[in-house]
């Protein structure tokens, strides 16, 4: 019976530890905390972009001419349905470019409004050719949320003919928004980018010729310049013909200590 009375007391003090113990996982604020956390990472994990070239989506009209209008624009297509949206929003505007439009349109109405182009360059002269845009689109680098895409394209308008031409973007991913130079620099390292900026485009300016000279500005102005980032830091980079209509592609490059000093620490840490 003793013996009993032990088994049953035992018994009782388990039950209550056990009650006691499912008590305090529940109002646990460390527990509540610890899975808030794991939420918050399975959240931020973005999916796969899984990359694979495709031709982009577009139509051109039926054309009976011999001389018809060539356009071949190649892309990419992703698991990641908003960074779809967002390159082909860029190959709109690359197309716009061309033409010296920029409005916020799909990439069919731009190419739409390219054929228009050629069409009233064909109709002031018989002998006129269409025109002619073959762009490619890639991933030229990839860190955690960061994206750069790099659109470059041949082209041959009116008596024109351009080779080579490159458009870099980056997007965030994660906000799901373009990134601009300023977004990811120190508030108080802007002067500083902006030294490094003129003083390389300094020593650029005096390797041009003349005639270069005389037509590029005196300071550059970089805050809406394209720009990229790869293992090493980050960069700037100006189309043939961007700065003025003589001169050629100019590019900056920061080294891994430059770029470390100017971004903010948070970005630079994801970036690189």
């Amino acid at each position: 019976m003793q013996m009993t009375k032990q088994f049953l007391i035992f018994g009782l003090i388990g039950t209550l530890s056990m009650l006691g113990a499912c008590t305090k996982n529940k109002n646990d604020p460390s527990s509540e905390q610890e899975k808030t956390a794991i939420s918050q990472q399975k959240a931020e994990v973005l999916p796969y972009l899984d990359i694979r070239e495709s031709k982009a989506k577009y139509a051109l009209p039926f054309c009976e001419k011999k001389n018809c209008i060539d356009i071949d624009i190649q892309s990419i297509q992703t698991k990641d349905t908003w960074l779809n949206g967002w390159i082909e929003q860029k190959l709109a505007y690359v197309v716009q470019a061309q033409i010296g439009q920029n409005q916020k349109i799909n990439l069919q109405k731009a190419i739409n409004a390219y054929i228009a182009k050629s069409d009233e360059w064909q109709d002031q002269y018989s002998r006129n050719q269409a025109y002619t845009l073959h762009m490619t689109t890639r991933v030229a680098s990839q860190r955690n949320e960061y994206v750069l895409l790099q659109v470059g394209l041949n082209s041959k308008q009116e008596e024109v003919t351009v080779k080579d031409r490159y458009y870099f973007f980056v997007a965030n991913r994660k906000l799901q928004k373009d990134v601009n130079i300023l977004d990811i620099l120190q508030k108080n390292q802007q002067s500083n980018m902006n030294q490094i900026v003129q003083d390389n485009y300094q020593k650029w300016l005096k390797q041009q010729s003349a005639e270069v000279q005389a037509e590029a500005p005196t300071k550059l102005y970089w805050g809406q310049a394209d720009w990229f980032f790869d293992s090493e830091g980050i960069g700037l980079h100006y189309r043939a013909n961007q700065i003025s209509k003589q001169a050629g592609q100019f590019d900056i490059y920061l080294s891994t200590a430059q770029t470390k000093a100017l971004l903010q620490p948070e970005i630079y840490h994801k970036m690189f």
